[in-house]
């Protein structure tokens, strides 16, 4: 299969650098508007450049795209890429509003081709083997879902704050792990430094199964944390997204059914087990799925749905925050 990528920014130059690896795949040209860009990186693995990615299109009619351009050009760049013939993998979020979204949706299944959505924490090892224990029931009934996604100003961002850029990821994680929906949240959001938008996001979330979830996301602090745990009757599962690890902090008390004699004993410390996982990178694992699901031999991880559901609980996010209250599902 034939890949090219559209936008060659922080994010869209590793999905160059990927498909270059993927067996079965030809990295088949590179598009960018700033041309110096869509050279330099088109130079490292020979392939043409463009800077006019409608040209591309016609010209090299590749089997797979990635959109990596700004947010508020998601929709018209994916649609274009869906009407060339190619499947879309479409950096989150989907797109810049829950129309846009739904639009590209639609058309994906009218013209019979994949769109998938760039969450790329679902392709983590931590994060699927945390879901699959919890699926597994190994934390007995879940309690809590806490996420901190933290780190320095991109100066890349201009077009959406970080509620929609990056909390997005742990919005999708958390529906993911759970299988849950939100019925209820509430946020509070500042700008300090972005000049359009909110740089800062604290929100708690309510699930339909009664898990609570809380999300503190920024660009205001000095070191990268990308962490999320979850807490249950039998203890508390912590995922670092960096080092890929996965650890267990176990209830001691918690081994049977969260019942009278457990509500008796309370919650005691036990053992820290660091769990072994196999590490992957996560990207490499996105790319081969979307391979697979465009060719037929293998499911879409994640849906352009599940791309819309984190979109829209972002946007509530931000609307909460502006009206000073929680929003109810009805509302969102």
């Amino acid at each position: 299969m034939r890949a090219a990528v559209i936008g060659v920014g922080a994010m869209g130059r590793h999905h160059v650098r990927v498909y270059g690896e993927i067996e079965g795949v030809e990295l088949a040209a590179v598009a960018d508007e700033q041309a110096g860009l869509a050279e330099k990186e088109a130079g490292r693995y020979r392939v043409p450049a463009y800077d006019d990615y409608r040209r591309m299109l016609v010209e090299v009619q590749p089997d797979l795209v990635t959109v990596a351009v700004p947010t508020s050009l998601h929709a018209e760049v994916a649609l274009i890429a869906l009407e060339a013939g190619a499947h879309v993998l479409v950096e989150k979020p989907i797109a810049a509003s829950l129309e846009e979204g739904q639009r590209m949706i639609r058309r994906a299944a009218e013209l019979g081709r994949v769109l998938t959505v760039g969450h790329i924490e679902r392709f983590n090892p931590a994060l699927l083997e945390l879901r699959r224990r919890l699926q597994a029931g190994e934390l007995g009934r879940i309690f809590a879902v806490h996420a901190r996604r933290q780190g320095t100003f991109p100066a890349r961002i201009r077009d959406v704050g970080v509620t929609v850029d990056l909390a997005t990821h742990e919005l999708d994680a958390m529906r993911c792990l759970l299988g849950s929906e939100v019925v209820r949240l509430y946020a509070e959001t500042q700008q300090e430094l972005h000049a359009t938008h909110e740089d800062s996001v604290c929100a708690l979330l309510r699930f339909a199964n009664g898990a609570v979830g809380a999300l503190e996301v920024d660009w205001l602090t000095p070191t990268k944390i990308r962490e999320l745990s979850v807490t249950g009757e039998r203890g508390m599962f912590l995922v670092n997204y960096v080092t890929q690890d996965l650890f267990f902090y176990e209830n001691a008390g918690g081994s049977g059914d969260w019942g009278t004699l457990q509500l008796l004993r309370g919650v005691s410390e036990g053992d820290m087990t660091r769990l072994s996982i196999p590490k992957k990178e996560p990207l490499r694992a996105e790319l081969e799925a979307f391979v697979r699901a465009a060719a037929g031999e293998g499911p879409v991880v994640v849906s352009g749905e599940d791309g819309l559901a984190a979109l829209r609980l972002a946007q509530a996010l931000v609307r909460s925050a502006e009206e000073h209250r929680a929003l109810t599902s009805e509302e969102f």
